[in-house]
């Protein structure tokens, strides 16, 4: 692990943006943070990593879960979130192991690249406690491992009014991040140098949040969906390709 709390300037001003970015497109869409984030700070500032991409997701999915609560069916929370504790609880026992070494980089691009396939397959699956917990499950390994959670919940609800979609993927995305952020603590994985580095990163996530409000209408359509994998994609293919 580095022994520097924070990276330096060149590394820490990509990060910045990726947060802007990724935070925008979290808001609109409900997915997309994750997929976008990890792969570009495990390129410039891997030593980060898990840690600063749930500390920092876990802000941008409370603060948009907030401000779009009232959408959210409360009734879907429960099995989602019981599968996420699961999924994390096991991944942070794979943490101990790949953590800190250069196969996590791997596990990131291929993650990364596992969720875009995932999202663009266009695979459609009914809302019921059983495959919530299973998608929750799912989310709850990748989450934790990587910081990409997102994409099981997103096929569960890709054929969802888009603002109840978007609502409540992002609620089960803040509460997944809080488990993954417990469970690495526990796993002892979590570093003062990931909290130092979430921390000079918060502040850009309401600015983002704020900033995502007149472009809400537009996008919660679904045109930003597109962009996000995109960009997904490229991140993991450039880390992937940096790391083999």
């Amino acid at each position: 692990m580095s022994a520097t709390l924070l990276p330096d300037l060149g590394p820490w001003a990509i990060c910045a943006v990726t947060v802007f970015i990724g935070t925008l497109v979290q808001r609109l869409s409900g997915a997309g943070f994750g997929m976008f984030a990890a792969p570009v700070m495990a390129l410039v500032a891997p030593e980060w990593l898990p840690g600063t991409v749930l500390l920092v997701g876990f802000i941008i999915g409370s603060g948009a879960f907030l401000s779009a609560r009232e959408s959210v069916h409360s009734r879907d929370l429960l099995p989602g979130f019981a599968g996420r504790i699961l999924g994390a609880s096991i991944a942070a026992y794979i943490a101990t192991a790949v953590v800190g070494t250069s196969a996590l980089a791997i596990i990131v691009g291929l993650i990364v690249l596992f969720a875009v396939g995932l999202t663009v397959l266009g695979l459609s699956f009914p809302i019921s406690s059983r495959s919530l917990f299973v998608a929750g499950g799912v989310s709850g390994v990748m989450g934790t491992l990587t910081g990409v959670g997102a994409p099981p919940m997103a096929i569960l609800y890709s054929s969802v009014e888009p603002r109840r979609s978007a609502a409540t993927q992002n609620a089960f995305y803040g509460f997944g991040t809080l488990v993954a952020i417990i469970a690495l603590s526990i796993a002892g994985v979590l570093t003062l140098s990931q909290l130092a580095f979430a921390a000079s990163l918060a502040p850009l996530v309401p600015v983002a949040l704020r900033s995502s409000r007149p472009l809400a209408v537009r996008f919660e359509r679904g045109a930003i969906r597109p962009w996000a994998l995109g960009l997904a994609t490229v991140s993991a293919l450039a880390l992937l390709g940096h790391s083999l």
